[in-house]
């Protein structure tokens, strides 16, 4: 039962993913057309249609139709949530939030038909097939959510790795003349992370004629990270009453550098709590079965010849 159920995750888990992927086909339309062109025959809408990939003429009109529905029926006051979550994921060119909520559907309708299915053909009581199908529905419409949150996670660490050395780099460029704008431009242009994009959209933002407050004030609310709004809230509390930049940013890149050496130490000490487990239940018996299996097997030969 219990590998079905893990076959069953591994195909939701495939057909959401498909789904996510579903606006990134391999070419354009009329690249497609051009292809068949080619050929020479006469190309039939059966054809164009057939050229599309899977995700394309099934998947993407099911949430489309799922997208439409979650639009009409969720409250603005989570769409808004969620739109907060996908900006905090990095993703917000790429996903929607109400085509967020018709995955959410998708993915419940999916795994509770696929558990109604496994249900008849178990052999359990009445309760357990309801709660095993309602537990799907209920997991298939978490799956999404923890999946996201485990993209925001993922961003906001590594922001966090990224921002000691970019930091220094920054120190080091306003040190050496730079304005603050263009040492942010010259960090951005060195990485390739999710830090150096946040950037370089602060420094669009600005020479698009936002002030740098606001700029900065948007960039820690995208990233969500304590460390980028205490370095944000330094800055512009610097740049209203006038500080030396240069100073206030030697300052930041010390307090980051000391952040990181503390992260690393908490890591360190929380290293042996974490290994006590292993050690319980895995390396611990195995040293008992070792140790204690010759004897164990020598009393039993000597119990069984009444020695």
């Amino acid at each position: 039962m219990w590998i079905v159920l893990g076959v069953v995750l591994v195909a939701v888990a495939i057909l959401v993913v498909m789904a996510l992927r579903g606006s990134r086909s391999a070419g354009t339309l009329d690249e497609r057309l051009e292809e068949l062109a080619a050929l020479g025959q006469p190309i039939t809408l059966e054809q164009i249609e057939l050229s599309q990939p899977f995700s394309q003429r099934v998947l993407v009109p099911i949430v489309r139709g799922l997208t439409n529905l979650a639009q009409r029926f969720t409250p603005q006051r989570s769409l808004e949530e969620v739109q907060h979550k996908i900006d905090l994921a990095g993703m917000s060119h790429k996903l929607k939030p109400a085509q967020f909520f018709g995955y959410r559907i998708g993915a419940a309708i999916l795994l509770g038909l696929l558990l109604i299915l496994i249900s008849r053909m178990t052999t359990f009581p009445l309760l357990q097939r309801l709660a095993l199908i309602f537990g799907g529905f209920g997991l298939g419409f978490y799956l999404p959510t923890a999946w996201l949150g485990s993209k925001i996670k993922q961003r906001q660490n590594e922001v966090i790795k990224a921002l000691p050395d970019a930091l220094d780099l920054l120190t080091i460029c306003v040190e050496a003349g730079l304005g603050f704008d263009a040492a942010m431009s010259k960090v951005a242009e060195k990485w390739n992370n999710e830090l150096s994009r946040a950037f370089t959209k602060t420094v669009q933002e600005m020479q698009l004629g936002k002030l740098r407050r606001e700029a900065l004030r948007d960039m820690a609310n995208s990233l969500d990270v304590s460390d980028v709004t205490s370095f944000a809230a330094a800055i512009i509390q610097a740049d209203q009453l006038g500080v030396s930049m240069a100073k206030v940013m030697r300052i930041q890149s010390e307090q980051m550098r000391m952040k990181r050496r503390q992260r690393a130490e908490e890591k360190a000490r929380q290293a042996p709590v974490k290994m006590m487990f292993p050690l319980v239940f895995f390396i611990f018996p195995t040293i008992l079965i070792v140790l204690l299996g010759p004897a164990i097997i020598k009393v039993k030969g000597l119990d069984l010849f009444g020695i």
